[in-house]
């Protein structure tokens, strides 16, 4: 029934639903007997990743919780952390509809959706009423950057590290958005100095803050080798805390001729071998925690992207395609 609706119209009921099940205590151990949520009595998938403790590897990508509203709603359907946001300095609408589309026939999904968000100060607003409440979430919390449509890309900077100043309380770490393929510009800040500004303006505002949080930087899986080895050099020089590995591809040649004709980001299984081949030329040339997305949609692609030498996973399309049971039967399969 929800495949006939439009693909947003049905991401907002969702979100509406998850929203209203995080504010009302009541409905939470009914969602998670519904997923069939359980917790890891023994401890065999909980982890320790720089220097966070995550129950269990299996955790909600950026994109789907872009405004934080359901944190308590994630963890009840068992996920083993939240990453929320995009998130940018200044709210806005995102690029004109329709901009989300299904290939139900490669379990995939294109985006262009465009950072659509209410700004870091909405964020910051909201969160703090959730911690004030006792109702903030026992998983671990990433908040992921990007910048701002209307800031120039010369000034790209400015707006993660007023971003980072307005969240750095709620987020247990932090990504810096630089791959998506929905901003215009944006993936340029992949460029080695570029990124090299980035990078070294945001550890210099994370070191003056009270606690200094993990640093993350998200890649495209469309760049080459060569400069994926400049990125990780630059990670490294700056102390970040890892890499999350990947972001949507702007490659359609996987897809079938009935798929729409659409531009934008392109995720789910078409995205699975390239996104795996990424985390394991990282994990062959670094110690950084990756954290790997891309294709990930049960059991069997986690444990490959684990395998590959991935510390923790992360899903999107997977749960759109399979539903709110699918984290708990994850755990399962891990287990």
């Amino acid at each position: 029934m929800l495949f006939t609706m439009d693909a947003e119209e049905v991401h907002h009921l969702a979100m509406g639903v998850l929203s209203a099940a995080s504010r009302w205590q009541v409905p939470l151990p009914l969602l998670r007997w519904l997923a069939g949520a359980s917790r890891d009595e023994d401890g065999k998938l909980a982890r320790t990743v720089f220097g966070l403790r995550f129950p269990n590897p299996v955790g909600l990508a950026a994109g789907f919780d872009k405004n934080g509203v359901a944190l308590a709603a994630w963890e009840a359907l068992g996920f083993g952390f939240i990453e929320v946001g995009t998130v940018t300095a200044h709210a806005q609408p995102g690029n004109p509809l329709p901009r989300l589309f299904r290939v139900p026939e490669r379990r995939a999904l294109i985006n262009r959706l465009g950072f659509n968000n209410a700004g870091a100060d909405a964020m910051a607003e909201r969160f703090q009423r959730l911690k004030a409440s006792g109702r903030w979430p026992g998983v671990p919390v990433g908040i992921n950057l990007g910048k701002s449509k209307v800031t120039p890309l010369e000034r790209a900077t400015e707006d993660y590290v007023a971003s980072l100043g307005k969240l750095h309380a709620f987020g247990d770490y932090f990504v810096l958005n630089v791959s998506s393929p929905n901003t215009p510009g944006l993936r340029t800040l992949q460029g080695r100095d570029e990124l090299d500004a980035l990078l070294r303006a945001v550890q210099q505002k994370n070191r003056t803050l009270p606690v200094r949080r993990p640093m993350l930087v998200k890649i495209a899986p469309d760049l080459t080798f060569p400069q994926i080895e400049e990125v990780l050099e630059l990670c490294e020089q700056h102390g970040l805390a890892g890499i999350v590995a990947t972001n949507t591809t702007i490659d359609h040649g996987s897809l079938p001729p009935t798929a729409p004709h659409e531009t934008g980001g392109l995720s789910g299984e078409p995205l699975r071998a390239r996104s795996t081949e990424i985390v394991r030329f990282l994990a062959a040339r670094t110690k950084l925690p990756i954290v790997a997305v891309g294709g990930v949609s049960d059991a069997a692609s986690a444990q490959e992207k684990l395998d590959a030498g991935a510390a923790l996973v992360q899903l999107y399309t997977g749960f759109v395609y399979g539903g709110p049971t699918l984290v708990p039967e994850m755990c399962r399969g891990l287990r």
